[in-house]
């Protein structure tokens, strides 16, 4: 190859570099101008929600603020019992169901508005996980005594960003119906529950949740951390609580109440 030739082909690289490069800034500028200002905020952390967003993951107003943060639902996947199914109740975007099914769950993702559902199986498309996932558009309340899993997932509607003006955030909040509800109907499917609940969610009265069996179930509650901000509680009841308890993740950092 000659020298010229050689330049010649590295100035061809080089431009498709910079079209590359020019594309994908078109594609983001595209992006921004078709989401409202209100959810602007959740749009520039759309990495942290789905590491995978450029690829085609589709998203509604609802499920900018809703979305598990992708850290935390990994780590919410590496809790849960070895093995076996998982019924997420409120799937959303799919987000969690996508990282319980790449660790080899069999996932039964519920939800009731069947566009979220058909975003969600684009999504969990192009995460590879689609055939590990059955998705059911359906009233989780109604399902679930028809349902048998090893874990049950519950991510409920916190009632949108106005959550966070409340100081101090009651489980009777939560949608579509109050957390001793949601919790109560959750076992009928199993004990094993693992619940993701807002930072400024009443610690006392999820942990209360646990006497709502007999004999009581075991009950572990954690501060779920992304870049040092609080984005959540989660707690784990049954057989998904006390694991790893000394252990910290990039996703989760653990303090027990």
């Amino acid at each position: 190859m000659t020298r010229a030739s050689r330049r010649s082909k590295k100035r061809t690289q080089i431009l498709k570099r910079k079209l590359k490069i020019r594309a994908k800034r078109r594609s983001t500028n595209e992006s921004q101008a078709t989401i409202s200002p209100k959810l602007k905020k959740y749009w520039l952390q759309r990495y942290s929600l789905f590491s995978r967003y450029d690829e085609g993951i589709k998203m509604d107003d609802e499920g900018w603020f809703s979305v598990t943060p992708e850290e935390i639902a990994v780590h919410h996947a590496q809790r849960s019992v070895a093995g076996g199914v998982v019924v997420d109740c409120f799937a959303g975007m799919g987000g969690n169901s996508i990282q319980f099914a790449a660790l080899g769950y069999h996932v039964v993702a519920i939800d009731i508005d069947p566009k979220k559902v058909e975003m969600a199986l684009n999504n969990t498309k192009i995460y590879g996980v689609d055939n590990y996932i059955d998705f059911i558009v359906g009233d989780f309340l109604q399902l679930a005594p028809c349902l048998k899993g090893n874990v049950a997932f519950l991510s409920p509607p916190w009632g949108g960003p106005s959550y966070k003006k409340t100081e101090n955030f009651t489980l009777d909040l939560l949608k579509p119906v109050d957390g001793h509800t949601l919790f109560q109907v959750a076992q009928t499917i199993t004990p094993n529950i693992i619940m993701f609940l807002p930072r400024n969610v009443d610690v006392c009265q999820v942990e209360e949740l646990s006497w709502l069996s007999s004999p009581p179930l075991n009950v572990e509650i954690e501060e779920n951390y992304v870049r040092g901000f609080l984005k959540g509680i989660t707690a784990y009841f049954g057989k998904t609580a006390y694991w790893g308890v000394a252990q910290e993740t990039s996703s989760a950092h653990i303090c027990e109440f």
